[in-house]
């Protein structure tokens, strides 16, 4: 457990209740010498409470959440109560800088948590950020997306053995919420292991700011700061919401051009097509299907795949629940969850899968 910091001292800069201040950390240098700094957005409400730290694009190329803390900063609505925010928009500014995933030295960032101070060039930023966010914080909230050529629908993930983490999880009001620790040296995972509960929102593509991607996660954030008293208001909840504790990848089996039948956010019943692989002239080789009743968390925006690649990740939905009740009940809404699973499927040629003999 590292020493707690107050959020109101920032190296030498005070931030009295009620104040809102804009601030640089130091995490490196450059190849020429140059400091290297992060830009941080500090708001403090008038009176006692938490105190929340907000972060995006810890893998470089990963800018949705970008968008939408720009746009809390930028919100005149976004007015704090009690405790405090510090928002982050890019931590990891090396790689973003470089339209990365990783950092100069090959390494990921989000895999060197809590970091070192004598170690490599990511473990020493990994220590910094841990040390200046962390150590100030009661909660996290780390935005990520998909990785490169994937999307993925909105979801939270974490430990939901953790009362806390469970409490914020829901209380962002995704539709899904999928149950895991992370993995070893994963940013939420080692928040967690230092006494700052942090779940992380995975939503859309890497190298886009899309508009309902953002719309999702404001609003998930400000769910969070009114759960824990720090905004007036109450919270938004979707039509439903489902604990995901088993999810896996399906992988084609042949190589091939897909004709997908799925988009992100579906649910799906067991045995359903999910896919036709075929060939370029559009023969029919082969299926993809759903192994059981699942929602579609996230899929590949690239039809041509060869055999073992990665083509939907489907998490199991609990057995007490009617996947048709769940699509009627979204369906009878329309709202933003909705209206998310209709922009993520302009991203991929989504057609009716056509009659055939079972393999």
């Amino acid at each position: 457990m590292r020493e707690r910091k107050s959020v109101a001292e920032w190296d030498g800069q005070r931030i009295q209740p009620g104040e809102s201040k804009d601030i640089e950390l130091k995490l490196s240098e450059s190849y020429s010498g140059v400091s290297v700094s992060i830009p941080i957005h500090v708001r403090r409400g008038e009176r006692e409470g938490p105190t929340v730290f907000v972060t995006a694009a810890l893998h470089g190329d990963e800018i949705n959440g970008t968008g939408a803390i720009r746009q809390l900063i930028q919100d005149e609505e976004f007015v704090l109560s009690a405790g405090s925010v510090i928002l982050v928009p890019v931590l990891n500014l090396l790689a973003f800088d470089r339209h990365s995933r990783y950092m100069p030295d090959r390494r990921d960032l989000n895999r060197a948590f809590p970091g070192s101070k004598s170690g490599s060039l990511t473990a020493r930023i990994a220590d910094t950020i841990f040390d200046a966010l962390v150590s100030r914080s009661d909660f996290g909230i780390d935005l990520h997306t998909a990785a490169v050529r994937r999307t993925n629908y909105p979801n939270v993930r974490g430990d939901l053995s953790d009362a806390a983490v469970r409490r914020i999880a829901f209380a962002f009001g995704s539709e899904v919420v999928v149950d895991g620790h992370g993995p070893d040296g994963a940013f939420r995972r080692e928040a967690c292991a230092a006494g700052c509960p942090t779940i992380i929102m995975e939503g859309g593509e890497v190298w886009k700011v899309e508009p309902g991607i953002v719309e999702s996660a404001v609003r998930g954030v400000k769910n969070v700061l009114q759960e824990l008293g720090m905004m007036d208001g109450l919270p938004v909840r979707p039509a439903y919401q489902i604990e995901v504790t088993e999810a896996k990848w399906i992988r084609a089996e042949r190589g091939g051009f897909l004709q997908f039948h799925v988009s992100p956010g579906d649910i799906v019943e067991e045995g359903q097509d999910l896919a036709t692989n075929a060939t370029l002239l559009g023969r029919e080789r082969s299926w993809l299907k759903a192994p059981y009743n699942a929602v579609v968390i996230g899929m590949t925006t690239l039809p041509a795949v060869s055999p073992g690649e990665a083509v939907f990740y489907l998490g199991r939905i609990p057995e007490h629940y009617d996947p048709a009740d769940l699509r009627a009940r979204r369906e009878a809404t329309n709202g933003l969850e909705e209206r998310l699973s209709d922009d993520l499927a302009s991203n991929v040629l989504v057609v009716e899968p056509t009659e055939h003999d079972e393999e």
